[in-house]
């Protein structure tokens, strides 16, 4: 029986994480056990909860002990399940997780139970009875309208990423009163897709560049990393980050595009309590080592859990605690016994030492007493020019610019021999060079991919050889962690560099690094100019309608018919065929019917008869008739030479929907791999993915190459392609019949792949930079796109030949011309020596002696 009794035992510590400082067998009796529920997929915060208990236990005499559950994010039920499990084995306080739904089900049980529950997040109620060192909202609205105000900004747009952040706006609000700037104000998560375009487009149209952005971490990181691709990450743009986690961001990319960006955080990366952490995470995760540019792997979240750990183990120190084992169940009304009483005395406590984010102390259920240091992105990283305190007046303190001394031999280009892909052919990016000479090597090529690595080279010192790496720009995939085409190519080592239209992905981004973009684009449509059609046989009718057309026949028959019985029953009309006989048999009258219509066609056709109208009444019909056909024919004449001069061919399609609908029959299709493919495949709007399941079910309208699908669109089979902008704008001023139906889809850009963290990627962002503001991007897209084989349509034999006629013509006349005014000079000045030499010879007669 107690052999039974002890398994048992052995086997519930086996199903329970104990963590202290001396061992990890510690007795229920001998420690103090503090939970965590976590749903951090990547395990930081559980290792820094594990490395604060021990760090912590080396100053206590009763040790802490911490028991760790993993929970699904967002899973509520599941977490219960486990906060009801360690509150079984006895546990004094709860962590709680990052999910803010599943953070306060849990903190009503623990309230419930008198279990002091910390939570390492915004404050969603200043009511909230749990443990928070997170700052206040008003103290980060506070910090914000300091910095604003040092700024001078008169107007800004406010961007938060849900309701929850609008707290912060109405404390900044309630701190301008009725005299502040304009705030504009932008949620930039609209459809909960985490696909913020749309409305930073409207930011980029709008007339305010300074931003203040609140949000999560990953949804501000999200947001930077899209206003990049929409093109407002430059020197234009002013960005604040109210987010507290901006050391935390890969911000490489950002350094170089003069953006402005500036944010906020509680803790220095160089004090001593985060460096150990660093060490920590290193041996147990694998971390990176920390490079000195002021960013931090440590997330708030880790910092505040550490320091939290800190506060429980003060709080021993004073008050005895000694948790008991609970029923979390709702007929059980046992609580923590000084559960309450040890939560008050937590935020009694004032910490000055040996935590991460500074100083802890409280007012109420709020921290105070902290500060911020205000942080700037530089060339150099992230640079600290300021500390916010509550309750001092804030100034910027810029410390002087530092230079970056990294370009030692080590890491200096110059001589280096670097192998760079290419797909080839592929205008205007790589073609081979059209020549009747064998070339070998990079001579072979051409195009402005080309020429770019050759600018590149010339600056940075380097050497160079092209390989064709052909269509196939790669992906990868995440579930099997695999790469194809140029991206495998880079990452196994076979290339350094590729460059040609490869589109920076956040997929690619996981296996390779990627320049600063060189070009930015968005996808558009390819199709079909609105052709002239074939003129009809009854193209002349054209002018009028058909009802116009219709109402005059109408007439026509009605005023003939008029003119024949008015005609009849005029006396005048009726004429004595025999002039000679006074007295005839039969008289005859000039308006027959067949008269009328042929008296009614001549006025209408402005021609005229023979026939004249002798009666008042048919006089009468005859003028209005006269009168109408002249106001009709006019009409006519001006309808018929603006329909023969101006043509307003009409297009099938006109926009993304009409393609979507396949308005006319007109089909469509893109390329079967790369990053326009991949847009469809991973859009969740609705018109993307309704496109998305044609092409699925169209195979046969996916193409190998952008090439082929050009020639499917001229082709003239009613088919639209899909395809990056920058190649449709090189084709249309090849391809006369060619035009860009619509806008663009998206906006994204093209970049330089290069190997993950190559050290030479600052160099060439630097070098791409230097070639932007020299305007050698510019000149050199312009050179291929709009000099070399640009203008060139085909144009019909026919008017080609009456073209080269007129030309001839034109240039036999001026020659006529020019031989004509040349003569008349020369006669002109002929004739003006001729009478000068007259005049002196008749001077020299004057002057002859007369003879004796």
């Amino acid at each position: 029986m107690h052999l039974w009794i002890i398994c048992l035992v052995l086997l519930w510590a086996n199903n329970v994480q104990c963590y202290g400082s001396n061992s990890f067998g510690l007795a229920s009796g001998e420690a103090i056990r503090i939970g965590l529920i976590t749903d951090d997929s990547t395990d930081g915060i559980r290792q820094t909860f594990e490395h604060a208990i021990s760090v912590v236990n080396s100053d206590l005499s009763v040790p802490l002990a911490g028991e760790t559950e993993q929970v699904a994010f967002g899973d509520s039920m599941q977490a219960f399940s486990q906060l009801c499990r360690l509150m079984q084995n006895g546990v004094g306080a709860v962590f709680g997780p990052a999910a803010k739904h599943t953070a306060a089900h849990l903190l009503n049980a623990c309230d419930a139970k008198d279990i002091p529950f910390i939570y390492p997040h915004l404050s969603w109620s200043p009511q909230s009875d749990g443990f928070n060192l997170h700052p206040h909202p008003e103290d980060i609205a506070h910090a914000l309208y300091d910095i604003i105000t040092q700024f001078e900004w008169s107007r800004f747009i406010f961007c938060y990423e849900s309701a929850e952040y609008l707290t912060i706006l109405d404390h900044l609000m309630t701190l301008y009163g009725i005299k502040g700037p304009v705030i504009k104000v932008m949620r930039y998560d609209l459809n909960l897709n985490g696909n913020y375009k749309s409305v930073l487009r409207r930011v980029r149209k709008s007339e305010d560049n300074r931003i203040v952005v609140v949000g999560s971490t990953e949804g501000v990181a999200e947001f930077l990393r899209q206003a990049q691709q929409v093109g407002i990450m430059n020197e234009d743009y002013t960005y604040l980050v109210g987010n507290l986690d901006l050391h935390t961001y890969e911000l490489e990319e950002y350094k170089y595009s003069e953006a402005n960006i500036t944010g906020l955080r509680m803790f220095d990366p160089d004090k001593k309590e985060v460096r150990q952490l660093i060490e920590t995470l290193q041996q147990a995760l694998g971390e990176s080592e920390p490079t000195n540019n002021g960013s931090s792997p440590i997330t708030l979240a880790m910092a505040l859990t550490y320091d939290a750990v800190r506060v429980i183990a003060e709080t021993t120190n004073f008050l005895p605690y000694q948790p008991q084992q609970l029923n979390c169940s709702e007929r059980h009304d046992n609580v923590q016994p000084d559960g309450s009483t040890f939560r008050n005395y937590m935020r009694s406590l004032e910490i000055l030492e040996k935590t991460i984010t500074g100083r802890i102390f409280f007012r109420g259920n709020i921290r105070k007493g902290f500060s911020f240091d205000v942080i700037e992105l530089q060339t150099v990283g992230l640079v600290k020019v300021g500390t916010w305190e509550e309750g001092k007046e804030f100034q910027f303190n810029r410390p002087p610019q530092i230079t970056n001394f990294n370009d030692n031999e080590e890491n200096s280009l110059v001589n280096k021999t670097f192998k760079v892909l290419i797909s080839v052919p592929n205008k205007p990016y790589a073609s081979l060079v059209e020549s009747i000479n064998t070339l070998i090597g990079n001579s072979q090529y051409e195009g402005y991919g080309i020429d770019l690595i050759k600018e590149l080279a010339e600056k940075l010192g380097f050497n160079f050889t092209f390989h064709n790496g052909g269509n196939d720009y790669g992906s990868f995939n995440k579930t099997t962690n695999m790469t194809t085409g140029m991206l495998k190519e880079i990452v196994e080592g076979h290339a350094e560099l590729a460059i040609t239209d490869i589109t920076i992905t956040s997929e690619r981004e996981e296996a390779i690094d990627f320049s600063i973009p060189f070009m930015n684009l968005g996808i558009a449509i390819l199709y079909l100019k609105p052709q002239k059609a074939e003129p009809a046989l009854f193209s002349f009718m054209d002018p009028f309608s058909k009802e116009v057309w219709l109402y005059l026949g109408i007439a026509y028959l009605g005023v003939s018919l008029c003119l024949f019985v008015i005609g009849r029953l005029s006396p005048s009309e009726w004429d004595n065929p025999y002039p000679c006989i006074e007295e005839p048999e039969e008289l005859e009258n000039q308006f027959t019917i067949s008269n009328s219509w042929w008296f009614a066609t001549g006025a209408l056709l402005q021609q005229g008869s023979e026939i004249a109208p002798k009666s008042l009444s048919t006089r009468t019909i005859s003028a209005i008739w006269w009168f109408f056909t002249l106001i009709m024919v006019s009409s006519y004449t001006a309808n018929l030479a603006a329909f023969l001069t101006i043509e307003n061919p009409s297009s099938s399609i006109d926009s993304v929907e009409d393609l979507a609908e396949n308005k006319d029959d007109v089909q469509y299709g893109a390329k079967r791999t790369g990053s326009t493919r991949n847009f469809f495949l991973t859009s969740e709007e609705e018109i993307y993915m309704k496109m998305n399941a044609y092409l699925s079910n169209n195979p046969a309208f996916l193409t190998e190459t952008n090439q082929d699908g050009v020639d499917m669109v001229k082709a003239g089979t009613k088919f639209a392609f899909l395809m990056e902008s920058t190649s449709i704008e090189y084709n249309t001023v090849r391809e006369c019949n060619l035009k860009k139906i619509g806008e663009a889809l998206d906006e994204k850009g093209y970049g330089i792949a290069m190997p993950k963290n190559w050290p030479y990627r600052d160099k060439f962002n630097n070098a791409l930079l230097e070639l932007q503001e020299q305007g050698v991007l510019a000149r050199l897209k312009n050179k291929w796109w709009n000099e070399i084989g640009a203008g060139v349509c085909s144009v019909p034999f026919c008017d080609a030949l009456a073209e080269e006629f007129k030309i001839v013509v034109s240039f036999a006349e001026n020659e006529r011309a020019l031989k004509s005014a040349q003569s008349v000079y020369s006669r002109s000045r002929n004739s003006s020596q001729s009478i000068e030499s007259l005049q002196m010879d008749s001077d020299n007669d004057d002057t002859v002696p007369e003879d004796d």
